[in-house]
């Protein structure tokens, strides 16, 4: 009996220091990521997840990490390994827990990263998947930030459709999915007011504005955008496009 409770007491050690080393991991982990060093946090989280493969915060960040630093590669191939693998991390975070917020927040993304940008029956499938994880990420957290902007991502993309992608729309949902650039706007301002220093949410925020006419309101949001200290590696090439667009308004 008494080499039981040895063995137990020994195994339960071992378990609560391992616990303590992924959360050190971790941590170090969300540290990089703030420097910015993107890839450097990327390897944490994956070392993490060697110790702890079930852990949801570091395989959803390996996931938008991997979307982040896939979208920045010349060369086409490392590109879609990257998204593969960031597809791959959504998935697996998603099997554990498919109401994690942040789980399907980083499925969200990488869905938007490899096929909103393209045109046509594709884009529009991808768009109905794509709104099915922004919903259950918001309904499992109303209050997470980069949900909201990708469904004002979403909407942007949906109210921009033509007439091609517009009918594919039709024949797919039976019904065009309610959607507008106001709808846009308020889920780019909802995000805002969650996070306000948020750069690509900015940068979006204005296109929103200059598309709806509202060309005071972008030229405001761009400067105050400009002030802000550059959180990702993809901020500062995202502040030149909004330098860019900000004098086509002035």
């Amino acid at each position: 009996m008494k080499g039981w409770v040895l063995f137990f007491c020994f195994s339960f050690s071992l378990l609560y220091s391992a616990a303590q080393d992924v959360e050190a991991i971790v941590k170090e982990a969300d540290r990089l990521e703030a420097v910015p060093n993107e890839y450097a946090a990327l390897l944490k989280y994956k070392e993490a997840l060697k110790i702890k493969p079930d852990q949801i915060h570091a395989l959803s960040k390996s996931s938008e990490l991997c979307s982040r630093i896939g979208q920045r590669q010349t060369k086409e191939k490392v590109r879609d390994d990257y998204y593969a693998a960031a597809k791959i991390y959504a998935e697996t975070a998603l099997r554990i827990d498919s109401t994690s917020s942040e789980a399907n927040t980083s499925m969200a993304i990488i869905l938007g990263r490899t096929t909103l940008i393209k045109s046509g029956k594709e884009k529009v499938i991808a768009a109905k998947d794509l709104k099915k994880y922004v919903d259950a990420a918001l309904k499992s957290n109303p209050s997470n930030f980069l949900a909201w902007h990708v469904l004002g991502r979403w909407h942007y993309e949906i109210s921009n459709l033509n007439a091609i992608e517009r009918a594919a729309v039709k024949i797919l949902y039976g019904s065009f999915p309610p959607s507008s650039l106001k709808e846009s706007i308020a889920a780019f301002e909802k995000s805002k007011a969650l996070m306000g220093a948020f750069i690509l949410n900015d940068y979006e925020l204005a296109r929103a504005y200059h598309r709806n006419d509202q060309n005071d309101k972008a030229i405001a949001i761009l400067k105050e955008m400009m002030q802000l200290p550059n959180k990702t590696e993809d901020d500062a090439s995202i502040k030149e496009k909004g330098q860019k667009l900000l004098k086509e308004l002035q």
